[in-house]
């Protein structure tokens, strides 16, 4: 029985299984979105908002929190300067997109990403226009 036991032990031990999701946690926070299945994504996310909910207190001790459960100074001081302040939201920071099928084994992906994944990078994509047959008959002319 599983009676109080959350998360996914994705076959692995408990070293390994934290070192992997930890890994995920730090490429999600240098990139701002990743690529994986959908349950590394899920646990993922987990982990990743509560470490952003650390980082919009910004106080010591929810860095030194942070740093406990990810032991990078590099990827912790990005979470507390750049990305916690540059979003406005109270919750729900990541968002899981499924994508596609793995080639190799048919293993479902998805997209883990910021909900304000432009804000963030400071691009800003803008809608694409429906272009008019006329406009392309005199493109070819």
């Amino acid at each position: 029985m599983r009676h109080r036991i959350a998360g996914k032990s994705f076959s692995r031990n408990t070293n390994h299984r934290k070192a992997m999701l930890r890994n995920l946690v730090v490429s999600l926070v240098d990139h701002l979105k990743i690529e994986t299945t959908v349950a590394k994504a899920k646990e993922t996310k987990k982990i990743a908002e509560r470490l952003i909910t650390l980082g919009k207190k910004g106080d010591l001790q929810s860095r030194r929190l942070a740093l406990s459960r990810i032991p990078n100074n590099k990827t912790i001081s990005k979470l507390f300067n750049e990305i916690a302040p540059a979003i406005k939201r109270e919750s729900g920071y990541l968002r899981v997109l499924k994508t596609r099928y793995r080639a190799g084994d048919n293993s479902s992906m998805a997209l883990l990403e910021f909900v304000d994944y432009d804000a963030l990078t400071g691009k800003k994509e803008e809608p694409k226009k429906k272009e008019k047959k006329k406009d392309k008959e005199k493109e070819k002319e």
